[in-house]
């Protein structure tokens, strides 16, 4: 029987830890259909950030690097700069890239940086207890946020994707999401743009993935999918940002 759907080369057979309903397996996937579909798994590097990304190295069959908090554009950054050869991608939770670790981003944004950034945007900190993150929607409730976000004391979401557009060394900025057959598709292309930006070293590329927790946000799998349509999408609209033109020669 002629097979239709197998595991990508570029993952491992270790099952995910991941919690029911979480979209981190999907992403996981994704971005292994990608290196798979260009051919790359032995030229690649990932870098995983602290967050539920820490265990990267057991899902995928490439080579990674742990980096310490919100480092791991900085980290990236020297990988690449080191070996140019190698196609170097990180991943990232909205905790980790959007707080802590927001300099090290839009530095190597600016800079142009000839990487791929895959972000995991579930608006809450995922792995440390559910607290509120940057991305945290008005209103939700988090840990650190009882009686929901209020814009007078904690400010308003980041919208990752549309701010690292503005600057001139980015070459694809997108979001994207998992909670539906249709905006998976549209996801699927994003990743494989962004590293084609690398791979013809056109320069920077940023996928922002929205993605359910159903364990902080308290809700059940198909609730949580119901939550990013109805109210991640409205305030994260969904759509590329930037995308710079690949010249037909290369």
């Amino acid at each position: 029987m002629k097979s239709v759907f197998q595991r990508p080369k570029s993952l491992t057979e270790k099952p995910f830890h991941f919690c029911p309903g979480c979209h981190h397996g999907i992403a996981h996937r994704m971005v292994a259909e990608a290196i798979d579909y260009f051919g790359v798994k032995e030229r690649v590097i990932g870098v995983a950030s602290v967050g539920c990304s820490v265990f990267l190295y057991d899902y995928f069959d490439v080579d990674v690097i742990e980096a310490p908090h919100g480092r791991a554009a900085a980290v990236a950054t020297g990988v690449k700069r080191a070996r140019r050869e190698n196609v170097v991608f990180t991943y990232q939770g909205d905790g980790d890239l959007a707080s802590i670790g927001i300099a090290e981003v839009v530095h190597a944004a600016n800079r142009g940086e000839n990487i791929t950034i895959f972000f995991v945007n579930n608006s809450v900190y995922g792995m440390t207890g559910g607290q509120m993150a940057p991305t945290t929607l008005l209103g939700q409730k988090t840990t650190t946020s009882p009686y929901g976000r209020d814009f007078t004391q904690d400010g308003y979401p980041i919208r990752m994707a549309e701010m690292l557009a503005t600057l001139e060394g980015v070459a694809f900025a997108a979001r994207v999401a998992c909670n539906s057959p249709k905006n998976l598709l549209q996801a699927q292309k994003a990743t494989r743009k962004a590293f084609e930006m690398q791979l013809k070293r056109i320069g920077f590329g940023f996928v922002e993935i929205l993605s359910a927790c159903p364990t902080n946000w308290s809700l059940s799998p198909l609730e949580a999918k119901k939550r990013i349509e109805e109210e991640m999408i409205p305030y994260y609209p969904l759509g590329i940002f930037k995308e710079r033109e690949i010249p037909d020669y290369l």
